[in-house]
Formats: C-alpha cells, structure tokens, sequence
C-alpha cells in the first residue's frame, strides 16, 4: 500500500488536534504567547506600591514588625485620602501585645478603606470549576471585622510556574471567596462612584483569566515603607490613589516569574497591581475555544498541504517563514483586540508540517531514484540512470514510445565448438567475460542494453533518453569491442587451442521502446522492422566481422573506414540491403 502525502498530513493534523484538546504542548503555546503578545507598556499611575523593602527593614527593624507601625502607616496614608488602602500581608493571629492589635484595629476603622488579604489552601489535583478550599487563613477575627473590604491573594502559576492568569474566585464551606485585586478595584470604582459587573470577566474553567502584564519587575510606582512613615513622603502624594502594601524584597520570598521575564521574578504586590490595572483598563483578554483553534489549524494543514507538496524546499521555506510572520502578526493583532489564539500549536504544527513534507518528498525521490535504477542499471550506464533521475518524468516515459534508435547485435562467433572442449564452469566464465566486454563497451557510449541472448547482446542507442549522433555512438561501440576482443581471443587460444570472435550487426530506424510484456512480467525493450533487420545484419555477419546497414552507413561514412558488401536479401523483406563491413574509424 502507498503511503500518500495528503494521508500522513491528516494523520499529523489529527495528533495536532488531539494535542490541543488535552493541552499536551501548553508549555509551546506558553512561549509564543509570553514571546510575542505580552510586553510592557505604561503603568497606571493611580496604581502605587509602599514597599517593605530592604531600605524599611533596616530603618524600622526585622520583621515582622510591631502591629502599631502598620497602625502608624494606616494613619498617615489616610491624611491624604487615597482611594484605597490595601495589605498584601496577612494577620492571621493577634500579637503578643493587644494593645498593639487595637491601634491597628483602630487605624482601619479611622480609614475605612482598608482591604486586607486571606489565603486559601487547596487539593493538589483540583479539577476545573469552581475551586474548594480546604482551609482558608484570614486575619484574626477582630482585624477581620475591622477590614473596609477582604480579598485572596492565592496565586496558581501553570506548570512552569510561571504566573499569568488571575484566580477570581473559589469556594469555603459555602462562601464564595472574592481574589485581593477585585475587591480593591470594586472599592476604587465605589470610590469615585461606579459599580463592577464580574460576568465582563473572561474566566476559564478554574474561574481564573488572562494577566496582561503592563509593568515588568520595579516598572510600578513604589516607595519605602519607611519614607511613608518618617513622613518623607506627604500625605497628599497617596490622594485618590490605590496604595498596595507589601512585600518588596526578596528576603521576604514572595516573587514569582512571569511572562515578561522568565529569571527576574516579579513580587506578589507588583503582580496584583498589573491585575488591578487591567481591571481598570477592562483589558480583558479571551482565550480562543479550543475548536475554533483546531479549525485555524486544519486550515493551516490544508495550506501546508497545496504550499509545501509539489514546492521545492528553499520556496517552501521561504513561504513557511512567511506563514508563521503572518501567524505572530495575526496573534498579536488579535491579542490586541482580545482574543488569545494557540499560537505555539500552530507555529510548531507548521514546523513539524515542513519538515515532514520535506522528509516524505526526499523518501519519495529515494524511492523512485532506487525504482529507476533497478529498472535502469541493467540497461544504461551509470551516467545515463542519472541523466534520467534528473531529467525526470521528461526523460522518462515508460509504456511504449516511437523514436528512430540504433539497434545493434553482436554474438560470439564459434562458441558452440569451444564449448564442447571446456569444462561448464570454464564455460560460464568465458562467456562472463565476453559479455562483460561488451556491456562495458555499450555503456562507453551512452548505450542502452537491451538484453543478453545466451551468448549473443542485443543494445539500443537514443533510448531512454535522447542521444545525438546515435547512429555514430553504436559504430564506436562495436569497434571498441572488436579492439576489446583481441586480448581474450589470445587467452583462449592459449589455454584451448582455439578462438572465437565477435559478429556484429547495426542499424539505424524507427522502432518502438518501452516497459514491454504483461502485467506481471515486463521488460525494457525495442520492437519492429529496425530491431529485426539487425538481428538479420548480425546473422549475416562473419567472425570479426562489423557489417553496417546502408542507412547507419550514410549517417557515419565521412568519419569511418568501410567497404560495401553488396546487397542481401534478409527475411521477412522483399527487398534487398545494401551493406558496408566497417574497417575502422578515421
């Protein structure tokens, strides 16, 4: 069974498809997508970090520190009025001093606007929905009733750990559990008088979605925690401002990679703050279903299909690398207006696509060269099989085609009575060598041979491909195995007593060539007048005898030495021909 180009491309684009339903290759799509629609743009300034960074740390002390300089910053930051206040830091069990607990309790009151986080902990194999909590740790529960607004700060990287999607929401024991970044975008936007719609949020089937980042590592505004408190920072630099309190430094390991920078890990607080404005941006971005990707990609297997099959490779490639420019353009154009296609699926598809076309059109071409040269390399010189490999379905016509050709036949003349004095075996090898003289010379001149008759050749000239001057090419052929001769005429009369010599017929006519017999056994061959009246010229022929037929004769006579020999009559023709004995070339 042949094996088909368009069969092993559906074959390809099935495991492509499947691929995709089961996210097998989600690591390449996670590249191209980081690689060529994330990159960094301008940070919202309503967006600000107070950081706890090394500079506070060393100015206020080891942390954690005492809950009264949480208070003391609370303070501060609500003199000039921010939007809101929010901690990315959690409290979960009051401190040794309670009085430190209550000015901190007592700052969020005063401030009214302050959101504080919660952490949630899951099953390590949850399937997609709405996501369970097997524990949720929250800030104590007097911190808790003092909070203006709550949030989870739960981060879920994909499997290279890289953070780009934000989770929404999950459940605890019947309570649906807002994310940090929601709750305070809901309290900016009541803030200045709006509401939220969370169904305007693209969410994927673990209810999270999509994190266009804006700023990489250190892009947000940020300041010391430290100058916020010595009041190195006025009051009114916060106003109507989102502040994020947190972690800034990488003692405090809470840093993740993201799609921007793979090495550079980004903090949890930075992170929330790209949500946050993309929240107030709406810029939403909607993960293509996967059927309308594996449509894309069956158009794209039909495409490599018509582009790539009958191209020649360094076309191909150039209209592969065509193909996938115009899928990162189309990709990030999209990204643009929303929409996020598989673009890794696709590009890796068309990779794989090439090079197996690539791949089946050299096995193919292997093939077939491996078919023609069995066919061939029992006929024609080596040469001859590889004009024809490259000549192609040109060169090539198999079936049965009419050309003038050049036959010629040549047989041993006395071999039946050497035969009779020498053992098979000295037979065989004689005759192995007499032949093989004669292919040799046939193959010098770009002859075909045509087949071995016992101990007689039969050779065509201007088949399979074109030959000028054919008629010429046979001439020198047989006077080159009449020269060939000489040397294996002595070594048998030195080991037998007696010699044989060649006899050689050649004319030049039309005739009909091609892969000749039945369907289950064929051979390379010539038919007609022509071939039949170089067998009879052959016949006719005496030992070391050359006789050429009056038309190879006109075509050769100015650069050969030959002499008439009258004219015969041959059978199967009522009129005679007029032929030449060949004495030697000029």
């Amino acid at each position: 069974m042949q094996i088909r180009l368009g069969q092993v491309i559906a074959v390809l684009t099935a495991l492509a498809v499947l691929f995709m339903y089961r996210g097998t290759l989600d690591s390449v799509d996670f590249f191209f997508q980081d690689k060529f629609m994330q990159h960094e743009s301008t940070t919202d300034n309503r967006v600000v970090i107070v950081g706890i960074d090394d500079e506070s740390i060393q100015n206020v002390g080891k942390w954690p520190w005492n809950r009264s300089v949480h208070a003391q910053l609370i303070d501060m930051l609500a003199q000039g009025c921010p939007a809101v206040i929010a901690f990315d830091v959690t409290f979960p069990v009051p401190s040794d001093d309670p009085e430190d607990d209550m000015e901190l309790i007592d700052a969020m009151k005063r401030a009214g606007n302050v959101v504080m986080s919660r952490y949630g902990t899951f099953e390590a194999s949850a399937k997609q929905g709405t996501l369970e909590a097997l524990e949720l740790s929250e800030p104590f529960p007097e911190l808790k009733a003092a909070a203006a607004g709550l949030g989870h700060i739960n981060t879920i990287p994909d499997e290279d750990q890289v953070v780009r999607k934000s989770l929404h929401t999950f459940n605890y024991k019947g309570q649906l559990i807002e994310s940090f970044s929601w709750g305070i975008y809901k309290m900016f936007k009541k803030h200045i008088g709006q509401q939220v719609n969370p169904k305007e949020l693209p969410l994927d089937g673990f209810n999270r979605y999509h994190i266009p980042y804006a700023g990489g590592p250190g892009q947000f505004e940020a300041v010391p925690y430290s100058s916020v408190i010595n009041g190195d920072v006025p009051p009114d630099y916060f106003r109507d401002r989102i502040v994020l309190v947190g972690p800034y430094t990488v003692g405090l390991k809470d840093d993740y990679p993201t799609p921007l920078d793979y090495k550079t890990k980004m903090y949890g607080v930075e992170i929330h703050a790209n949500i946050i404005q993309a929240l107030l941006e709406r810029n939403f971005k909607q993960e293509l279903d996967w059927k309308w990707n594996a449509a894309i990609l069956v158009f794209t297997a039909s495409a490599v299909y018509y582009l790539f099959r009958k191209t020649h490779p360094g076309i191909s490639f150039i209209v592969l690398v065509a193909m996938i420019a115009g899928l990162i353009f189309g990709g990030k154009y999209l990204y643009g207006k929303g929409v996020i296609i598989s673009m890794g699926y696709l590009i890796s598809f068309l990779i794989i696509s090439y090079i197996v076309v690539i791949g089946f059109n050299y096995m193919k071409e292997l093939l077939e060269r491996r078919r023609v040269t069995d066919i061939f390399g029992r006929y024609v010189a080596p040469q001859v099989v590889s004009q024809i490999l490259e000549s192609g379905e040109e060169g090539l016509r198999l079936g049965g085609t009419r050309r003038e050709l050049t036959v010629l036949f040549v047989d041993i003349r006395g071999f039946t009575p050497l035969s009779e004095q020498a053992e098979p075996e000295e037979i065989v090898e004689i005759l192995n060598e007499y032949l093989d003289l004669t292919a040799t010379c046939i193959f010098r001149y770009d002859g075909t041979l045509d087949k071995f008759i016992g101990d007689a050749t039969m050779a065509i000239f201007n088949a399979p491909l074109l030959l000028e001057d054919h008629p010429m090419k046979a001439v020198q052929a047989a006077w080159a195995m009449k020269e060939g001769a000489v040397a294996l005429e002595k070594k048998l009369m030195e080991r037998f007593g007696r010699s044989v010599k060649f006899g050689i017929g050649i004319h030049t006519g039309p005739a009909v060539f091609g892969n000749i017999g039945s369907k289950t056994r064929m051979d390379y061959t010539a038919i007609g007048d022509t071939v039949n009246t170089a067998a009879r010229l052959e016949s006719n022929s005496k030992p070391g005898q050359i006789i050429l037929s009056e038309t190879v004769y006109e075509t050769v006579k100015e650069r050969i030495t030959a002499v008439p020999l009258g004219e015969i009559k041959v059978k199967g023709k009522e009129q005679g021909i007029r032929i030449y004995e060949l004495e030697g070339l000029t």
